[in-house]
């Protein structure tokens, strides 16, 4: 392998020899393994993208008898995390014997359920579409890529004769056609009158590459992306200045920053009108060229051309005609503002459908926007969880180099409409969504929870992720929160959560990580006012320093965190909620307890006062009143354990049981039990309840809400 380039300028080399060595023999395995590479570096594919497979001998189980199979990713996977419970394997001669059964383009969808009838291990995943693809080729190993550099080559006006002259007829060319049966047999054609070629390019779509083994198509693979690259790279400015020039300069990346969150709110209002969405914001360096360029106006409607992109981020973005040095700080004004330009773009959308809608086509979906490009300060992008989002503006992303490439060696072409269309409502695609896992209760939604990094408010976070949330932890701790943030990405991954250190009694904090939450979300739909501390002394030992830091955490703290949340929430209109965790002791009177009491009393009337202002704008405002949650507790860490122990006349090591059994139903009480309280009241069912107050304490007869 000395004589093979492994040194590559626009793609990764990642082959490990030792690593394909213990492989050796193990088709299926080095079949991963390559996936699992090229996955690995997104200038070659995308997330989800893409589709790679085997050819081997096995033996079958029924007869004994060693026949070809292929195995190839499943539907809906990913091949850079891809396993083998993620492939598909088929029989290859029955594979092929459906062209006997096939009887024509207009009936190749009925194809898809045929290769069922042709799988081998029946714990495969489902085939997906590109199967035949695959299937009709002879090669051992193929990878068929959506990379940048070669769908820009694809998707240019004269991406055809680019192809033929940049690898000298080596690399055969198929037009547009719908994934299917039918791309199959011309992908079999093609090589059938061009023999000998290394590979085909898909127009509008991507690449397909092969070799008799994993490493050839591995290198294969990346010496033709590398070539589309760097005759790309060697165009770039020829024809004049990219994008047409700049047209306008960006703002200072603190004031990008600030302008986005201040918009953010604005914008997951409008686009949650009806599901509510998750936001992601991306200032990168190749989307501000882009819609800093004089060539935004007129690239933009003209939408993407790789299925997989405008499945993703539809048919095109909306362009806010915004200044981007704009004053946003008038929300009512600038909803006025915005509101012609979602409704314009509603109107279009409806239309598309109306005018590209077969008979059997499913219903609109949501006509909102997906990319949002804010021109001198980024792009916004809007979907049902922060992943989707995140993996829309990575596709959005991909997009625009596709057109700066296909810009700079010739002209950028989209799809038409309704070759668009019969992608986005394709009968197969509206399957997959379908078979998608429903909803969960909390699922689109945002929340904030303060003091969360543990304790009752880590519980809270965890409650609230696994039912769908995204959430914002915080502490004013910050080695505390570093660990907690490490703990959700551990168990969770990284789209679930951001974290930001807040003081509750810091007004600078307190927006710091609304902000923040905007930023990384879109904006806040639950608080849960969580911080919290406590001073057990009598009344001559109380000094006014405990008196101070107790309101000023307790109430004030309380008071804006709520100021705050309910800024960002009249910015979004889509209601929200709001659940203050006071305390038994906001109604129970006790001894040794004047300042932490008063001061829960003083949260729990505030929340009804709240609860009473902020009702015309559907934001909820209720209370959890806990009693001797002892686990994970800062309170109980401190001095607190041992004031109480004092009071009540017994050990600290008592406390637990001592709390159980001053209750009706002898429990103690758990941060779990808190969580499962809060989620009662912000996952749906209490959806026209405000004002109330749930104890959760196992049963305090005189804690009883008269």
């Amino acid at each position: 392998m000395s004589d093979i380039k492994i040194d590559f300028k626009h793609v990764s080399y990642l082959w490990d020899e030792s690593k394909a060595a213990e492989l050796a023999g193990d088709e299926v395995a080095l079949l991963i393994y390559r996936s699992n590479l090229l996955g690995a570096d997104l200038r070659l594919t995308n997330y989800g993208g893409g589709n790679t497979s085997c050819k081997a001998m096995a033996k079958d189980p029924l007869t004994g008898e060693e026949l070809e199979v292929m195995w190839i990713k499943g539907s809906g996977g990913d091949i850079g995390t891809l396993k083998k419970s993620g492939l598909a394997a088929l029989y290859v001669d029955r594979l092929r014997s459906l062209k006997n059964v096939y009887r024509g383009i207009e009936f190749e969808d009925e194809m898809v359920e045929l290769f069922n009838h042709c799988i081998y291990d029946l714990n495969s995943k489902a085939p997906s579409i590109d199967t035949p693809l695959h299937g009709f080729l002879p090669f051992k190993h193929i990878d068929h890529l959506h990379p940048d550099a070669a769908i820009a080559i694809a998707a240019a006006k004269d991406g055809e004769q680019i192809t033929k002259d940049l690898f000298n007829g080596t690399i055969g060319w198929v037009d547009w056609q719908k994934p299917g049966f039918d791309l199959g047999l011309q992908l079999q054609e093609c090589l059938e009158n061009n023999p000998g070629i290394r590979g085909i390019m898909l127009g509008s779509h991507g690449l397909f590459t092969w070799g008799d083994t994993a490493y050839e198509s591995y290198i294969n693979t990346l010496e033709v992306i590398e070539k589309c690259a760097e005759y790309l790279e060697e165009n770039y400015g020829k024809k004049g200045p990219v994008f047409g020039g700049q047209k306008l300069t960006s703002l200072e990346s603190a004031d990008r920053l600030k302008q986005a969150a201040a918009l953010a709110p604005v914008l997951r209002g409008f686009c949650s009108s009806k599901t509510s969405m998750i936001g992601h914001f991306t200032d990168d360096s190749r989307v501000l060229e882009y819609i800093n360029s004089n060539d935004l106006e007129r690239l933009a409607p003209l939408g993407t051309s790789c299925p997989d992109h405008f499945l993703r981020t539809k048919i095109s973005p909306l362009v806010l005609d915004l200044e981007a040095a704009a004053d946003l700080s008038d929300v009512d004004a600038l909803k006025a503002k915005l509101s012609p330009a979602f409704e314009a773009y509603r109107k279009m959308y409806e239309d598309y459908y109306n005018t590209c809608k077969h008979d059997n086509s499913p219903a609109i979906r949501d006509a909102n926007p997906v990319v949002i490009l804010y021109p001198g300060v980024g792009m916004f992008t809007f979907a049902k969880d922060k992943q989707t989002a995140r993996v829309a503006a990575e596709f959005y992303t991909n997009a625009i180099n596709v057109m700066k490439g296909a810009e700079a060696i010739s002209e950028y072409t989209s799809l038409p409409r309704q070759e668009a269309f019969n992608i986005e409502y394709w009968l197969l695609e509206e399957a997959k969504l379908q078979r998608m896992p429903k909803p969960k209760a909390l699922s689109g939604r945002i929340a904030l929870i303060t003091g969360s990094a543990g304790g009752i408010g880590k519980a809270i976070a965890k409650k609230f992720v696994q039912e769908g949330a995204v959430v914002i932890l915080n502490d004013m701790n910050p080695e505390r929160l570093q660990s907690a943030g490490e703990e959700f990405e551990a168990q969770f991954g990284k789209d679930n959560h951001t974290t930001a250190v807040m003081d509750v009694t810091n007004n600078e904090a307190i927006k710091a990580a609304f902000d923040k939450a905007a930023v990384a979300f879109g904006g806040v739909d639950i608080i849960i006012n969580n911080a919290g501390l406590s001073i057990s002394k009598t009344i001559a030992e109380h000094q006014e320093k405990d008196w101070d830091l107790l309101y000023d955490v307790l109430v004030k703290g309380q008071f804006f965190v709520t100021q705050a949340a309910a800024h960002v929430m009249k910015k979004q209109d889509i209601g929200g909620d709001i659940v203050n965790i006071v305390s038994k002791n906001a109604l129970v009177s006790g001894p040794n307890n004047a300042g932490y009491g008063s001061a829960k009393a003083a949260q729990l009337h505030l929340s009804r006062l709240n609860a009473a202002e902020l009702g015309a704008d559907r934001i909820r405002v209720n209370v959890v009143n806990p009693d001797a949650v002892i686990s994970d507790s800062n309170i109980w860490a401190g001095g607190w354990a041992e004031g109480r122990a004092k009071a009540y006349g017994i050990t600290v090591a008592e406390l637990p049981q001592y709390y159980a059994k001053r209750t009706l139903l002898n429990e103690i009480i758990l941060p779990d039990d808190i969580a499962n309280a809060c989620l009662a009241f912000v996952g749906g069912l209490l959806s026209k309840s405000t004002g109330n107050v749930l104890n959760v304490d196992g049963g305090v007869a005189p804690a009883f809400v008269r």
